[in-house]
């Protein structure tokens, strides 16, 4: 058992939800904006551009909403440990805070990438 900072640990999980969060509602406004694009007259290209980024921006949302669901899940259990183990948690806890926080990293770096993708798409599109 390992004692922690708790109300560190769980700032950091709502800080990343909350993150997670903006970067969803960012991908649902791309989204919107590609579906508009579907109305006016594109070529074959940039067709395939449309769907390529559509089904990027869809699998983002999933892994967005699952890691954001691990997050939650991690939270409600660090303050279960919290409880039951009088202010200690265990290290598997700790291990899975720093797993999550990679994966946080790790997604937030992709979702970067999208967007830089998306801006230049439709820099060349409008």
């Amino acid at each position: 058992m390992v004692t922690v900072e708790t109300s560190q640990l769980i700032a950091e999980c709502n800080n990343w939800r909350d993150a997670l969060r903006q970067h969803r509602e960012e991908l649902t406004h791309e989204k919107n904006e590609l579906q508009k694009m579907c109305s006016r007259e594109l070529s074959k290209d940039q067709c395939q551009d449309v769907e390529r980024l559509n089904n990027q921006v869809h699998i983002q949302l999933i892994n967005i909403h699952d890691l954001r669901h691990a997050i939650k899940s991690h939270a409600r259990m660090i303050d279960y440990e919290m409880n039951v183990f009088n202010g200690q948690i265990r290290e598997e806890t700790i291990h899975l805070h720093e797993i999550l926080f990679e994966q946080v990293q790790s997604l937030d770096g992709t979702l970067q990438e999208l967007q830089i993708e998306f801006s230049r798409f439709l820099s060349v599109t409008t």
